[in-house]
């Protein structure tokens, strides 16, 4: 058994980066995630400009910086969002937009007067994106003539193209999950996020419990479980075979070495060891004393999302490490190898409560006067196998 190696932060602001911290950086609204490690001298490319991260230190998590273009080339500069004293009435816009349609536009790309050179001298001059963005409206010969909705859209178009904004989030569960959801879905398992917040509360995890964990989709279960326990309570992250899963996606958590320490790793092979025999063998920082508490009492939860292992035979060497009355929960991105877990809980009497569930998220755009779902979403998000398990024995008294 052996302690996760996980990058840990010990005095630092949690609201505030820093320098080494981990960032998800949120470029021009969504349109692209990127994952980095603050340091003097990491860089980010955006479209086809290298910007340095440098000015990202030391400022809040979920600071906004616009890309400017300096006497040394492009850069990130802080920008704030607009008071709401600034921003017209919904009511007047509204009222002022029932005249308008686009029906007699036509796109032929003749409406605006400002040219490419136009532009490049403007930032030459030392214009900022801003200045060029308003400079494109003033010159657009059927701006005047769009809808308040049309006039947005192209504003916010221009803005991406000639001053793309960049979006400082703190990594963490729900931030992590949309992002590799978005990018890399394979790589998480398909997992999306209001899926992995059932799996956390369908295991009933909470501060001081001990939750046993299979996370073979990155390391992000694991991460969100000890995020959730907040340094009350301790995960154990188990693996089959000899080489550990990989668990990259934990260390983008930022976690304080008062979480870390209460992160271990350990095979099924030396748990079961454990858990059987009156073994000495344990881990620092009191590996000794969790060893002996798990062997005695059982895990207080579980919790698998192991897509490449067989549910049922996992399933059968994990459930004996759990204490009586513990809940489980175990994600899978099809529906078969769940049912037939379940089946052979039901036949063996092993479980109670157990259901199938399919989680479903609708996303909607609320803004005014066009408030409706979203018209891409995706709608799979797999499927969690929950119960609790019990003594066989229960079953039968209760029937007798």
């Amino acid at each position: 058994m052996t302690e996760v190696s996980v990058e840990t932060v010990s005095v630092q602001n949690p609201r505030t980066t820093w320098e080494g911290c981990s960032v998800l950086l949120d470029i021009n609204d969504g349109d692209r995630l990127v994952f980095a490690r603050l340091s003097a001298s990491s860089t980010v490319k955006i479209g086809n400009k290298k910007c340095s991260l440098q000015p990202l230190i030391g400022c809040p998590f979920g600071s906004l910086f616009q890309v400017e273009s300096g006497s040394k080339g492009p850069y990130l500069c802080r920008v704030t969002a607009p008071a709401e004293g600034d921003l017209p009435e919904k009511g007047d816009c509204l009222f002022k937009d029932e005249s308008k349609d686009n029906r007699s536009l036509v796109d032929d790309n003749t409406a605006q007067s400002l040219s490419g050179e136009d532009i490049e001298a403007m930032r030459s001059q030392g214009a900022t994106g801003d200045q060029i963005v308003e400079a494109l409206i003033a010159n657009s010969s059927t701006f005047e003539k769009k809808t308040l909705f049309s006039q947005e859209k192209y504003r916010i178009k221009k803005q991406k193209k000639y001053a793309p904004r960049v979006l400082v989030r703190r990594p963490f569960a729900r931030s992590i999950c949309e992002a590799y959801f978005k990018k890399h879905p394979a790589k998480i398992g398909c997992l999306r996020v209001d899926t992995l917040s059932l799996l956390l509360s369908m295991a009933n995890v909470c501060a001081y419990s001990d939750v046993l964990v299979v996370d073979m989709i990155g390391g992000i279960l694991t991460g969100a479980v000890a995020e959730r326990l907040g340094g009350a309570g301790y995960v154990c992250n188990t693996y089959f075979g000899g080489v550990p899963y990989p668990m990259d996606i934990t260390r983008m958590f930022n976690f304080n070495n008062e979480i870390s320490i209460r992160i271990v790793q350990t095979s099924l092979s030396e748990l079961s060891s454990a858990q059987y025999k009156n073994s000495d063998q344990g881990t620092e920082n009191g590996g000794k004393e969790v060893t002996n508490l798990w062997r005695e009492n059982g895990f207080s939860s579980l919790i698998m999302a192991a897509p490449e292992l067989d549910t049922w035979s996992a399933v059968q060497e994990l459930l004996p490490l759990l204490s009586y009355s513990a809940p489980f929960a175990i994600y899978h991105q099809y529906l078969q190898p769940l049912a037939t877990c379940m089946h052979n809980l039901q036949v063996g009497k092993l479980a109670i409560g157990l259901q199938i569930s399919e989680p479903w998220l609708r996303e909607y755009q609320v803004l005014p006067s066009r408030t409706h779902p979203s018209m891409q979403m995706n709608a799979f998000g797999g499927y969690i196998l929950s119960g609790t398990r019990i003594f066989s024995g229960e079953i039968l008294h209760q029937t007798s």
